[in-house]
């Protein structure tokens, strides 16, 4: 197994590797805390959290199989020789064991705060359900010849197919609302640093390694970075660019509330 080269460099890693990990999981609380501070999740399309736990579990799978399994590791190092370094850092088990945790909260709070009739579409579940479905037959399939490298890149890229279409969602209800209220900007700028450290980290490696096996190695984890700050490009031009009057969006119990006074005071008039 490779060793660093530059001591320097080693440090870097890690300290950009952990500012990844603290960017992208205190990513999860803003839009947490404002749906918390709203009793509302209107604005917040479901489809995208259902479609990132199931993003953020598989890539649990794949970094934490990595990260842990020796056997999993040796079939790695015979694929791309002993020399490269294992692409998975302890920052990103760290961070994918934080994501599930925060999305499984999100959804929670979908289920218990005002939706204002908004559901999980079916194509979300089917593809959900199809994603889920199509790991369990190439467990099965990798069993017989413990292909387990094999199994963990298919987790791996479904973490990246995920990721491709988890923000479509969201995106298509920004331009339909014509607004971002509800989804919370702060997410989208810490998911854009943690991004960008993340891309920054994998350099690193590659520099002190010269090699560039870390990125086609871990192509997973080279458009993840990639495809993510896409989209945050993308959402924070709709918050700042296109759609920056917002108008709060009033969920129904709000509406309903605030038209009872004029209702009582309209009967007085009449009364009168």
């Amino acid at each position: 197994m490779a060793s660093w080269n530059s001591f320097p460099l080693e440090i870097t890693y890690e300290v950009v590797g952990w500012i990844a990990f603290f960017s992208w999981s205190i990513s999860f609380y803003p839009q947490v805390i404002l749906n918390f501070r709203r009793k509302s999740v209107v604005g917040l399309n479901f489809d995208f959290v259902v479609l990132n736990l199931t993003k953020h579990s598989s890539y649990l799978i794949y970094n934490a199989t990595l990260y842990f399994s020796s056997a999993v590791q040796n079939q790695y190092f015979q694929k791309y020789g002993f020399k490269e370094m294992i692409p998975v850092a302890a920052n990103d088990v760290a961070f994918s064991s934080h994501a599930v945790l925060l999305t499984a909260i999100t959804l929670v709070q979908i289920a218990i705060y005002e939706r204002g009739g908004q559901t999980v579409s079916k194509i979300s579940l089917g593809i959900v359900s199809i994603v889920w479905l199509a790991a369990g037959v190439c467990f099965f399939i990798a069993l017989p010849n413990h292909s387990w490298l094999w199994l963990i890149n298919i987790f791996n890229s479904i973490q990246v197919f995920m990721t491709v279409i988890k923000y479509i969602p969201q995106a298509f209800m920004n331009f339909n609302r014509k607004s971002t209220d509800g989804f919370s900007i702060g997410n989208i700028l810490l998911d854009f640093s943690g991004g960008v450290a993340n891309y920054a980290q994998m350099a690193i490696q590659s520099i002190d390694q010269n090699s560039w096996v870390n990125f086609y190695g871990n192509i997973g984890k080279t458009l993840l970075s990639l495809i993510s700050v896409f989209f945050d490009i993308l959402f924070m031009c709709q918050h700042f660019l296109l759609y920056p009057d917002q108008r709060p969006v009033l969920i129904p119990s709000k509406i309903t509330k605030e038209k009872e006074p004029l209702v009582k005071a309209k009967e007085s008039e009449e009364n009168v």
